[in-house]
């Protein structure tokens, strides 16, 4: 049981601090990929489907969204400071 636990805290950490260094467009495409996952197994399940079809259309679907709208805007503001 001991052995469990520290195992699950060391996936815990190396999963968290893979994400270290990420730019935001980066980070949006992997938010928008882990909702959409998400909402497709739900609705795959809601709906009768299959939940595992719904989360991979749905994690696509939501990974080319967040890649898409990502980060936008965000070299705007930076050249508007004036200096």
């Amino acid at each position: 049981m001991r052995s469990t636990r520290y195992l699950a805290v060391l996936i815990t950490a190396v999963s968290v601090s893979g994400c270290v260094g990420m730019t935001g467009r980066q980070q949006s495409t992997l938010s928008g990929g882990a909702i959409g996952a998400g909402g497709g197994a739900l609705l795959g399940a809601i709906s009768g489907g299959s939940p595992a079809v719904g989360a991979a259309v749905g994690g696509a679907a939501g990974a080319l969204t967040g890649y898409i709208l990502g980060d936008q805007g965000g070299d705007r503001h930076r050249h508007n400071r004036g200096y």
